[in-house]
């Protein structure tokens, strides 16, 4: 398979290109300074794009087969389009060139807090909106891009992402939030994302993954 991987040089996503390229896939990695990216492999191409410039975005889906996008603003607190304006200009393309998979990460402080247990619910996912409200809104713009869109997208609803080492196993659920689900490492998020994008039965889902 050949995986486009916008934010490739974030903490997911160097992971994600790491083992994209280790499960035998092609990946062209993309980024505002894609040097910043030490990985070096024949099956790895690196691009410089701004996922803002639809004009930029459009030629990188030629010839891909999946997009993992790992873009982010990680704890900024600024407004942003990013999520919504960057993943309808990856759908843009993928339309202009017949691609149809796409894995996005989003968050559960994004998703319905209905579903969510008493100490997410009243306290942290109230704080996270408080301070990186941006963020979450921005990613439900991008919910609606998706749902507007007819890619077999998955969106992935990730609890807290740290850079720790990787557990080497994670949790994952269709049905809503998971109990104590409360941190995923970056490396095993990205194994999530690289699964899910290989599976065929979760196009137009959200997924909910944690260690």
């Amino acid at each position: 398979m050949r995986i486009l991987v916008p934010g490739a040089t974030g903490t997911v996503g160097g992971h994600v290109v790491e083992q994209a390229l280790a499960r035998g896939h092609e990946v062209v990695a993309t980024a505002r300074t894609p040097a910043a990216l030490t990985i070096e492999h024949p099956r790895l191409t690196k691009t410089p794009v701004d996922i803002l410039d639809p004009r930029a975005v459009a030629p990188l889906l030629d010839g891909v087969d999946a997009v993992v996008s790992t873009v982010g603003i990680g704890t900024s607190k600024a407004p942003t389009t990013l999520y919504s304006a960057g993943t309808k200009n990856l759908i843009d393309g993928m339309n202009a060139h017949g691609v149809r998979r796409l894995v996005v990460i989003s968050s559960e402080v994004a998703e319905h807090w209905a579903h969510q247990g008493p100490l997410k619910l009243w306290i942290v996912l109230p704080l996270l909106q408080r301070f990186l409200g941006a963020t979450y809104d921005d990613m439900r713009r991008m919910d609606v891009v998706l749902w507007e869109s007819d890619v077999q997208w998955s969106a992935v609803r990730a609890p807290r992402i740290r850079p720790a080492r990787a557990k080497g196993r994670y949790r994952s659920s269709v049905d809503g939030p998971l109990r104590r689900g409360w941190m995923i490492t970056a490396a095993d998020m990205a194994a999530a994302l690289l699964d899910i994008v290989e599976r065929e039965d979760l196009g137009r889902r959200h997924v909910y993954v944690a260690n």
